[in-house]
């Protein structure tokens, strides 16, 4: 059974950062992609970044470009999103996210973790 579990949402004021960090097991992580998505409220899930198994990093959506950098530890079958230069608008539920396409993995979800930024 594939188990994605995030870690290190909250609250933080704008302009700080977070590391985001997703767990995984049940599934051959070293050759899968990795990717983190994101759902505000009242709007569509939307795809923030990917990385590919041997490190090479996805597309990342134009909002977080120069602000979010994905990276993954196959060693520890963990991928992480450290975000910098938060802003209200980045405030959604981040979902990790599995698969074996690239660079939108689908296959797999994690429960998501809350990332609130206040103004």
């Amino acid at each position: 059974q594939v188990q994605l579990v995030e870690s290190g949402g909250g609250l933080v004021q704008a302009g700080g950062s977070l590391r985001l960090s997703c767990a995984a097991s049940g599934l051959t992580f070293s050759t899968s992609t990795m990717g983190w998505f994101r759902q505000a409220p009242g709007k569509e899930r939307e795809f923030v970044g990917s990385i590919f198994w041997r490190g090479e990093v996805g597309n990342y959506a134009d909002a977080v470009k120069g602000r979010f950098t994905i990276s993954r530890n196959n060693a520890k079958n963990t991928v992480y999103l450290q975000m910098n230069s938060l802003t209200p608008e980045d405030t959604a539920v981040y979902y990790c996210a599995a698969g074996n396409t690239y660079p939108k993995p689908v296959d797999y979800w994690g429960q998501g973790t809350q990332v609130t930024v206040s103004s």
